[in-house]
């Protein structure tokens, strides 16, 4: 579904990581150029 996309990441500190959203883009075929996790207050 997302073969051949490059996608930016951002997470959340309290709620879901940035890690966590990556691999599930990762594993839909995407490729991650850019992940964050913050604080979003």
């Amino acid at each position: 579904m997302l073969s051949g996309k490059k996608v930016a990441v951002f997470g959340e500190r309290d709620d879901v990581s940035g890690l966590a959203v990556r691999k599930c883009i990762e594993a839909a075929g995407g490729e991650v150029v850019y992940e964050a996790t913050s604080c979003f207050v």
